[in-house]
């Protein structure tokens, strides 16, 4: 077993040195990663984003594009012949017709290679010929890169965490009757097993309906084709002073670390470790309506991201000698388009604050981290009506529910960040001095001009800050 895990190392090895080289010397690879927190919107900003680099004429601030200098851009196979490939054709096809609908989330990885023609730039332009520059946009759910946390932890401290944090949450009142009575150290009887796993499971995705973030393990929620496998039935309990052979703890214990093996630890080594751009995408928006626990909530998930990266800058003879690191992050403020464009400087400076903490640790590495607020497609439209003699911005767009147009002001959002993330550290359980709607819209149906691609709000500048310098 250690020698073949050892040959398997060296294998690895010698495949990412190869890779490296191909792909510094020839035609570039960028390797971006797109994953969201619950509700971000993932699968939109996927789809737009490509469409907005077919055809271009939306994207101002992605100076490869507004110099001129993509002279053609196209999708091609994507290179890992395992992964199955990002529908993008289906999820446009949604946005765009007569009657649009939002796309069906993805709740498992999968990937799409758009190719660039590129003229160069600089004062040796003209000496130069066409380059090619290749985007893998690597797609996978949020709860997946937050299991990444999971290899540091031991059984007990799992357990230990998920119990105090859950203890006075009611989505997990019924599963914390059933852990506390059970005896973890008698002998193991797989139906007590299967009912706590499949009662854990529960309360994950009743946390998650709630707003929570830390719903973790990710493939308790999304679990695909593991569902019902011993590596998915377990679940946290208290500690024992004992933990005899066969027991319930014991077995539970060891389903943790199959969970990890077998798991987590080849997501990471197949696909999260090969990511040198990442995009995090978030509603800020819903957990602001969710209330301060749920925002408070969303800043430790988000700190628990930045840990799981490895941060730094990819020089030629780092890659060869350690492998590749995450050189940009950008957190994105998903449904910017909620907010009348008077309110997007604070829901940035909000975006900015929740990040604050891990963000300088990651510049320190020497990686690039950017917070901002987006809207991978445009739903709504901006208008300042009169309500009790005074002006109020709003949007306007098409409910979801209905089908009926409205418009809607959600609330102002403060100036100063920490009036929010101050109660939120502190533990209120509501705000005091303001009540923040949410409302979700309908795509709204559109009509594109030649070369242009969908509506949106920034994609073209956080497009500019994760590639635009290798364009």
């Amino acid at each position: 077993m250690v020698i073949t895990a050892i040959a398997d190392g060296i294998w690895r090895g010698v495949e990412t040195v190869q890779d490296t080289v191909n792909e510094t010397l020839f035609e570039p690879v960028i390797r971006l990663g797109v994953t969201g927190l619950a509700r971000s919107g993932k699968t939109v900003f996927i789809t737009s984003l490509v469409a907005n680099l077919l055809d271009n004429g939306r994207m101002p601030h992605l100076l490869a594009a507004a110099e001129g200098r993509i002279v053609a851009s196209f999708l091609q196979p994507q290179p890992d012949d395992t992964v199955p490939r990002f529908a993008y054709e289906t999820y446009l096809g949604a946005l765009t017709s007569k009657t649009p609908s939002w796309p069906d989330s993805t709740r498992a990885i999968s990937e799409l290679r758009v190719s660039l023609r590129i003229k160069p730039n600089g004062l040796l332009a003209g000496l130069q010929g066409l380059r090619t520059v290749h985007l893998d946009i690597v797609d996978y759910p949020g709860e997946w890169l937050l299991d990444l946390a999971l290899l540091d932890l031991s059984y007990a401290q799992w357990s230990a965490q998920v119990l105090e944090r859950i203890e006075n949450r009611p989505q997990a009142a019924a599963f914390l009757a059933q852990a506390q009575a059970v005896d973890a150290q008698a002998k193991l009887e797989e139906p007590q097993a299967q009912g706590l796993a499949t009662a854990f499971a529960a309360y994950l995705n009743a946390a998650r309906d709630a707003g929570f973030y830390d719903c973790t393990p990710g493939r308790f929620i999304l679990p695909g084709d593991l569902a019902g496998s011993p590596v998915l039935t377990f679940a946290p309990l208290p500690a024992t002073d004992a933990s005899p052979r066969r027991s319930l703890i014991r077995e539970m214990e060891r389903r943790f670390e199959a969970y990890k093996s077998q798991v987590v630890r080849p997501f990471f080594r197949d696909h999260f470790s090969r990511i040198d751009r990442q995009v995090v995408l978030v509603d800020a928006l819903g957990a602001i309506h969710n209330g301060p626990q749920a925002v408070e909530d969303m800043r430790g998930a988000m700190t628990d991201i930045l840990s799981t990266f490895r941060p730094g800058r990819n020089a030629f003879l780092s890659n060869l000698l350690r492998g590749k690191r995450v050189e940009k992050i950008l957190f994105a403020a998903t449904k910017a388009d909620h907010l009348h464009h008077s309110q997007h400087p604070q829901l940035s400076a909000i975006m900015q604050a929740l990040i604050r903490d891990a963000r300088d640790r990651a510049q320190f590495a020497g990686a690039k981290t950017e917070a901002m607020a987006i809207a991978s497609l445009r739903a709504t439209t901006e208008d300042t009506v009169t309500h009790e003699g005074a002006d109020l911005d709003v949007v306007r767009g098409i409910l979801e529910s209905t089908g009926k147009a409205a418009a809607f002001y959600p609330g102002a959002l403060p100036n100063d960040p920490n009036h929010l993330l101050g109660p939120a550290r502190d533990g209120a359980e509501a705000w005091l001095d303001q009540d923040y709607q949410v409302m979700r819209f309908a795509p709204a149906p559109l009509t594109l001009r030649p070369g242009d691609g969908p509506p949106h709000l920034r994609l073209d500048r956080a497009a500019q800050f994760l590639i635009g310098d290798k364009l």
